[in-house]
């Protein structure tokens, strides 16, 4: 063997070691995408949605993206609160996109009060710590990953693929990128469906998952203003009608109330699914209301169980502010308190108005909405084309993990695009453990193997979704 042919043999031998250290996915190339946006301040207060959406931009057109198929949207009068839309076509015209939707917005971050600089992404103890690192930057990362990898392997789906990076989620009563795009761009991103954040896995304490979740609807957020006005006078003179005194006692009235028992498929199929999960009376009783959701008594013991079981099983309603009074030597002349309500999918925001009005039982106490957030729509649908095909890579991924549909409490950007006609689901193959993901708090995490996992998930998902 001569001296080039060894030469030339070892070199490929090195290459190919090489080769084998490194992930074939193009996992460095979605590290740095993810540390990207997450490193872009998305704050209202001080960052710049617009900005995170042109560098997720410029990732796609150096995938191969033309420009053409890059759409930055910024509305009037919010230049820093941009949303970008891609578009991957499909070969076929006739078949729906699916739209792939996340926000990029984050919550409000203090440094002083954080462990680490939350706006520098470190990757510590088996997580990633920043600002983001879960809600909503994980997901938007894996998009742009997804899209990104496509074009460069030349793919080309049978249907088209589209996503919608947005800002405004995070914020009540700022501006909603979702919002404005079902209002104003429509067509640019109407899909059979649209995939979101909202629901991911379970791991049990040793890190084993136990269940994942596709999140199919949530309850409606909605404030009510509870109002008592009073001549008021002076604090010498006291009497016993007090504005502030009036309204407390409306307040332990909606404290003491619960509203009716409710259920829907996707509750129903989730509790029937944790019914096996969960020990004790815990468990029977979700066994017996999946069974019956008439049966109030089990509903009763999974209320007093666990608060997070008693928010998908009616609406709620809790104080969460007052304010009263004019002068600290002065009887209150106005006393208000903002009333935070979850409204049961299915239900108006006047229905539940009326029903404080009837708990309350008071013609002096004033029940308002307040803004209302978007329309009240039925939760979308658990198809077979949705749940079919998430739930046979979730089997190939995580053999003999139950997959199971779940109602949210909380609310997402799915609650303007369900309105409009895009039926969206909650789904990430994110799993985290009970400690959760620390999101809107201090020292925001996501565990690398997590989020790894969920974007090998997501891409072979989105495949199997835009060839059939």
């Amino acid at each position: 063997m001569s001296f080039r042919t060894l030469s030339l043999s070892l070199a490929a031998l090195l290459s190919s070691t090489a080769a084998a250290a490194q992930p074939a996915d193009g996992e460095a190339a979605f590290r740095a995408t993810y540390k990207e946006l997450v490193e872009t301040n998305t704050t209202l207060s001080a960052g710049s949605c617009t900005l995170a959406a042109e560098r997720m931009a410029a990732r796609l057109k150096a995938a191969g993206f033309p420009a053409g198929d890059l759409h930055l949207i910024v509305a009037p009068g919010h230049p820093k609160e941009g949303s970008l839309v891609a578009v991957l076509p499909g070969r076929d015209p006739a078949a729906k996109a699916v739209l792939l939707l996340a926000h990029i917005d984050v919550v409000e971050a203090n440094r002083a009060d954080w462990e680490r600089d939350p706006f520098t992404l470190v990757e510590e103890n088996g997580f990633f710590f920043a600002r983001g690192s879960s809600d909503d930057k994980a997901q938007a990362a894996v998009w742009v990953d997804t899209l990104a990898r496509m074009k460069r392997e030349g793919y080309r789906p049978n249907r088209t693929i589209k996503m919608a990076l947005t800002c405004g989620e995070e914020t009540a009563g700022a501006f909603n990128g979702a919002e404005y795009l079902a209002a104003n761009e429509r067509q640019l991103i109407d899909a059979e469906f649209a995939l979101n954040e909202g629901a991911g896995g379970l791991l049990d304490r040793s890190g084993k998952p136990i269940i994942l979740n596709i999140q199919a609807g949530e309850k409606f957020p909605q404030n009510y203003r509870f109002e008592v006005t009073n001549p008021g006078g002076h604090s010498a003179r006291p009497v016993r009608e007090n504005a502030i005194y009036r309204l407390s006692d409306a307040l332990l009235k909606v404290r003491a109330y619960d509203f009716p028992i409710e259920a829907n498929a996707a509750t129903r199929g989730y509790f029937a699914a944790m019914a096996k999960l969960t020990d004790g009376p815990a468990g029977q009783a979700m066994a017996a209301f999946a069974a019956n959701p008439n049966d109030l008594a089990a509903a009763r013991v999974m209320a007093d169980t666990n608060p997070s079981w008693n928010g998908i099983l009616h609406t709620t309603c809790v104080a969460t502010m007052l304010e009263g009074g004019h002068a600290t030597n002065a009887l209150p002349q106005r006393a208000r308190a903002n009333v935070n309500c979850r409204i049961f999918p299915g239900t108006s925001v006047e229905q539940v108005r009326r029903a404080l009005e009837q708990v309350v039982a008071d013609p002096q106490v004033k029940i308002s909405a307040l803004e209302t957030r978007s329309k009240v729509s039925a939760p979308p649908p658990l198809t077979d084309r949705v749940v079919g095909p998430a739930r046979q890579v979730a089997q190939e991924m995580w053999p003999g993990v139950p997959f199971v549909p779940v109602m949210s409490a909380g609310a997402t950007d799915a609650s303007f695009l369900t309105p409009a006609g895009i039926p969206t689901y909650g789904l990430s193959g994110f799993f985290s453990d009970a400690e959760g993901s620390h999101a809107h708090g201090l020292n925001e995490r996501m565990g690398v193997k997590s989020l790894l996992d969920g974007r090998r998930y997501m891409y072979r998902l989105v495949k199997l979704y835009a060839d059939n």
